[in-house]
């Protein structure tokens, strides 16, 4: 298995641990956060599916979800799933960016793409939390 293929096998895991959690704080967001939260369960599920495709034609076996998945904090009502749901985004966007170096070409086009996608969520849920900065200084990067 290449680098590249390393980092996108630990994209393709957090973007399984973003749907699990999406599908945690889903029931505890209001009517106008859980359409931003559908959203963003779309988006991984299809970048998902993507990833699951390409590592297949890449000849790597893609690892499967698990059954649950260890949550950071109990999500108990709107301002705890919105903390979740930042706190997801930044993680996916973390993988994305630890990708980035490992690639090229079109995969790194993806890489990029995923970035700023989560990214642009983080700070779509961040607004909604009423948190700031609403932009990390670095996205994807640890603090």
């Amino acid at each position: 298995m290449t680098p590249a293929d390393e980092r996108l096998v630990a994209a393709l895991q957090a973007e399984h641990a973003a749907i699990y959690g999406y599908g945690v704080l889903g029931p505890k967001l209001d009517s106008a956060t859980v359409a931003q939260a559908h959203a963003a369960d779309n988006a991984h599920r299809a970048r998902r599916d993507a990833l699951i495709v390409r590592l297949a034609g890449a000849g790597v076996t893609p690892p499967p979800t698990a059954a649950s998945y260890q949550l950071p904090f109990a999500v108990t009502d709107k301002a705890s799933a919105l903390k979740l749901a930042v706190l997801l985004e930044d993680r996916t966007a973390a993988q994305w960016r630890l990708a980035l170096p490992a690639t090229d070409g079109d995969v790194r086009k993806i890489a990029l793409e995923a970035l700023v996608d989560c990214t642009t969520r983080g700070v779509g849920f961040r607004k909604a939390a009423g948190t700031t900065p609403l932009v990390p200084a670095f996205p994807g990067k640890p603090e």
